[in-house]
Order: structure tokens, then C-alpha cells, then sequence
């Protein structure tokens, strides 16, 4: 079973998609939820209910805007944490490995050259 370590940039890259969805996400029902707004309000215009509907939307249509900055703002937020989080780690495992080739240099020599016989029997068979 492969062991596959994720590194900050992959923890970045996937926390940006996530918040582009999420945008998107947001901006889509924005706009649904405009429309059928003006829809309704084009249907009750002749009416004196007509203006408090309008009143109403705008108070949702700010309430929407204030609770999509909110939700970018959080998701901003934790991707911050998240990359820090990575590079931590990164860094953690990168102090790990320079301290096991200065303990053992004669076997990580030896991988080296192992992993470097590999490959070059990999690209001269292309």
C-alpha cells in the first residue's frame, strides 16, 4: 500500500478550489434568488404590498451579501491555517529526513544510488 503524503501545495491548491466553489456556489444562488425576486416584484408592482415585498428583498439581498462576505472571510480564514499548517509539517519532515542522512549517510547514500539505478533503468527502456 502506497503511503501518500500531501504537501502544502497540495493543501493549498485544494483549499483555493474549495473556496472558488464556494463562491461560485454563493454567486449562483445570489442570482437565483435576484431573479425571482424581480420576477415577483414585476408581478405585484400594482400593489401597495408590492413596496414592503421590495423592502423585504433588499433587507435579504443585504443580509445575503453580509453572510457571503462572512463565509469568504472564514474560508480565507482557514486556508491561511491550513497552508500554515502544511508548511509546518513540511518543514517537520524535512528536519526529520536531513537528521536521519546525517545519522545513517552511507545507507542514504545507498538508497540514493538505488532510486537513481531505478530511474535510469526506467528512462532507457523509453
Amino acid at each position: 500500500m502506497a503511503n501518500r503524503t500531501t504537501t502544502a501545495e497540495d493543501i493549498k491548491r485544494d483549499t483555493k478550489a474549495a473556496a472558488r466553489e464556494a463562491r461560485e456556489d454563493l454567486e449562483e444562488g445570489a442570482r437565483k434568488i435576484k431573479e425571482d425576486g424581480r420576477e415577483t416584484l414585476e408581478e405585484l408592482s400594482n400593489n401597495r404590498a408590492a413596496e414592503r415585498l421590495r423592502e423585504r428583498g433588499a433587507e435579504f439581498a443585504e443580509t445575503a451579501r453580509e453572510t457571503g462576505r462572512e463565509y469568504a472571510d472564514r474560508a480565507r480564514a482557514e486556508a491561511g491555517r491550513i497552508y500554515q499548517e502544511g508548511q509546518r509539517k513540511a518543514e517537520e519532515r524535512y528536519d526529520e529526513l536531513s537528521e536521519l542522512v546525517r545519522r545513517h549517510p552511507a545507507r542514504s547514500l545507498g538508497v540514493a544510488a538505488g532510486v537513481g539505478f531505478l530511474v535510469g533503468l526506467i528512462l532507457a527502456r523509453r
